[in-house]
């Protein structure tokens, strides 16, 4: 598993919950370190005894903390970077979810060597969609819940998001659109401004 992944999760610990929290999370996940590289690739089951773990030390179902993360990834000071890279994907939430699959690939243009899940959006009506994330970390569709949810703020949109099953790797969220301009977006330009 790429680093990024890893890093991410310490990162959320840290920021939310502080440094004790995160030390424990390794110690029950019985790693020998507690800083993770972010260019670095880690043995694919570390991550997943690492968000059980992360799970039992804040006594929280691991889908929670799974979608905490998602909103995290988009919603902290510290990852603004990432935000900025979901809002390119288009001027309005309808659009931004059809970027959705091309996400991926644009991560790969940032760091080459970063596999993120598919995810396939799916149209039912232009007020309904499906989003398809296939991983083989289960509870990956929550992380899309959390970053979903985020960015409908971000946009303004009020939605409906609603995770609808898994299996064999496969997760499904439901995202109906229930209100396109409920509020207020969050301020996005384009071009970087020098300070």
């Amino acid at each position: 598993m790429h680093g990024l992944i890893n890093r991410a999760i310490q990162c959320f610990v840290t920021d939310s919950y502080g440094l004790d929290k995160w030390v424990e999370a390794t110690r029950v996940a019985d790693l020998s370190f507690v800083e993770f590289e972010a260019m670095l690739t880690y043995d694919d089951d570390i991550t997943p005894a690492l968000l059980d773990a992360v799970s039992q030390v804040l006594g929280r179902p691991r889908n929670e903390v799974m979608e905490d993360i998602g909103t995290y990834l988009v919603s902290h000071p510290n990852v603004e970077a990432l935000r900025r890279l979901l809002r390119f994907g288009g001027v309005n939430f309808a659009e931004f979810l059809h970027s959705l699959d091309d996400l991926p690939d644009r991560a790969r243009l940032a760091v080459s060597d970063l596999n993120l899940p598919r995810i396939e959006l799916r149209d039912h009506s232009p007020t309904h969609f499906s989003l398809i994330c296939e991983s083989p970390i289960e509870g990956y569709g929550h992380v899309m819940m959390g970053v979903l949810r985020a960015m409908a703020d971000d946009y303004g949109v009020l939605a409906l998001l609603d995770h609808t099953g898994s299996g064999k790797g496969i997760e499904t969220i439901s995202i109906t659109l229930i209100e396109t301009e409920f509020a207020e977006g969050r301020v996005f330009d384009l071009g970087a401004r020098a300070g």
